[in-house]
């Protein structure tokens, strides 16, 4: 089994291209993993996180220093529809004494701060790492100028609603302990850039430690015009969490979109160091390129910059199998995260619903799939 370069992928055009910098050269020469699907186990029925009134949504799980694990999701409350995270949502922190879970409610962690703050009325889509003695709380979160959405007055007008998400920022809170109390950031980590690629909204970002350099690597989505396709991802670096985030590349790192097709796109990357290279799982929108909509590929990098697909691309499908071997379809299976321990990925978790269709929800949760480890 060998990787490919996106130079070797089929898509005809600018689907065939990726960020310059010589792909073809970036090869490693070590042998490519099992395809990564195939390490994926029966999922417990019962694990990762649930609340019957709320809306769960995007972890992320570490080891906290009591030696449990703590989950950092998104949540809000039922009393206001799906729709209603770019407005409602606050991250929170549950826990477990296992990674499989069931993960316990324990608190609130970034709730609203005031529309004065780039992250004030809403935090969404956490992802947590250890940085040193540090632990880092990175997230999106945005503001806006109307009341918050009740329970009496749940919706918004689609003016509100889009602004409300043109605010997107990725935000950072640190702390001593997985218990906090957490500093927040008083600017957003990295803003858009007008006239750029990256124009409308920065958020989901993916944070990894290059344990070389100490440097922190960071992911982040964008688009040029809002929710118009393509969305596309962009990389900075930084010394430091509260230093200066630079940008790696004035283009973004994936392009898979044709002339005749810009719906062919990924997001939700979840990144990794695997002990001489990045890698990273990430959600194929179309399904395109993985042969199936909303799907995972599995890519690596040598340097962050330039990414590279693997010959076996699948990283993980909506059809599951559950322990006691039954299979369902999620609606939909997103924010992919990874726990790493000792260096290997050994547990994914996936925000997932149950619905009649796609975004149509009753429920959602975070729920958990134990990989075989090599």
């Amino acid at each position: 089994m060998k990787r490919r370069t996106f130079l070797d992928y089929s898509l005809k055009g600018s689907a065939a291209m990726a960020l310059s910098g010589g792909l073809l050269s970036c090869q490693s020469k070590q042998q490519a993993p099992t395809a990564f699907i195939d390490r994926l186990l029966p999922a417990p029925k019962n694990g990762g996180f649930r609340d019957d009134n709320y809306w769960i949504w995007g972890s992320s799980v570490i080891k906290g220093e009591d030696g449990k694990y703590h989950m950092f999701a998104s949540r809000w409350s039922k009393d206001v529809g799906f729709g209603n995270w770019v407005s409602n949502s606050e991250v929170v922190r549950a826990v477990s004494d296992t990674p499989a879970g069931p993960y316990t409610f324990q608190e609130v962690v970034l709730p609203p701060r005031g529309p004065e703050f780039f992250d004030g009325m809403c935090t969404h889509n956490p992802r947590i790492i250890k940085y040193k003695d540090k632990y880092l709380l990175y997230h999106f979160g945005n503001t806006y100028d109307f009341p918050m959405p009740t329970k009496e007055n749940p919706n918004m007008t689609e003016e509100q609603w889009a602004h409300a998400w043109m605010n997107k920022r990725v935000g950072l809170a640190i702390s001593d302990s997985v218990f906090g109390p957490w500093e927040r950031a008083e600017r957003p980590v990295i803003d858009p850039r007008p006239g750029h690629w990256d124009a409308s909204i920065t958020s989901n970002p993916a944070p990894a430690v290059d344990p070389k350099t100490g440097k922190i690597l960071l992911m982040y989505k964008s688009s040029t015009d809002g929710l118009i396709p393509p969305l596309l991802l962009g990389v900075t670096t930084a010394d430091s969490p509260r230093g200066e985030y630079k940008r790696l590349s004035e283009e973004p790192v994936f392009r898979f979109e044709t002339e005749d097709n810009n719906r062919i796109d990924v997001e939700d990357p979840y990144i990794w160091w695997a002990g001489d290279h990045y890698e990273a799982i990430i959600k194929d929108r179309s399904g395109e390129i993985c042969g199936e909509e909303g799907g995972g590929i599995h890519v690596w990098s040598p340097n962050g910059v330039d990414w590279n697909l693997f010959e076996n691309v699948k990283a993980y499908t909506r059809n599951i199998l559950w322990e006691d071997g039954t299979r369902t379809r999620q609606n939909h299976f997103e924010r992919p995260f990874l726990l790493i321990e000792d260096g290997q990925p050994t547990h994914l978790f996936a925000a997932v619903g149950e619905g009649p269709k796609a975004w149509d929800f009753e429920n959602t949760w975070n729920m958990v799939i134990p990989l075989k480890t090599t």
